[in-house]
């Protein structure tokens, strides 16, 4: 019996030494301003890039700007942060004021019809975004991004 009572033990202690692949977070911070003012309908995402090593890395983290631009990245409503490593960076503008639904218009598959306007964020920054940050394991508060929509 107390053979058994020590492989348990030695078990549970195995399982609580910190042996986890379970990606590690720190804590990323900063603003996004639009042609050097804050931007505040600003909606910042990190992907974590895999590598051949590690081809899945973990969930993404995100946030929106204030009205200030300051963003602080969250990847659940639990989990602060971004996972430690490399990331593609994507900004793009909330749907306030980006893009509006005339009551009763819609497409077949109830996608809005018409723009009110445009998003001012450039595509280089979304949908096509080379843009990486590398997140270090003490974190960062300088993820800053300034955006130009006039090269």
């Amino acid at each position: 019996m107390k053979y058994y009572a020590f492989i348990v033990a030695l078990i549970v202690i195995q399982m609580n030494s910190g042996c986890s692949d379970a990606p590690k977070f720190a804590p990323v911070s900063g603003v996004v301003t639009l042609d050097g003012k804050p931007y505040a309908l600003g909606v910042v995402s990190f992907q974590p890039l895999g590598t051949k090593d590690n081809p899945n890395p973990g969930r993404g983290s995100s946030a929106f700007t204030d009205a200030n631009g300051k963003f602080s990245l969250k990847s659940d409503e639990t989990m602060d942060g971004a996972i430690v490593g490399k990331h593609l960076v994507r900004i793009m503008s909330r749907s306030e004021g980006a893009t509006s639904i005339k009551p009763g218009t819609s497409s077949p598959d109830g996608a809005p019809t018409t723009r009110k306007s445009a998003d001012p964020i450039p595509p280089e920054w979304n949908g096509e975004s080379k843009v990486e940050f590398d997140v270090p394991a003490g974190g960062s508060d300088k993820a800053n991004f300034d955006i130009k929509t006039v090269k």
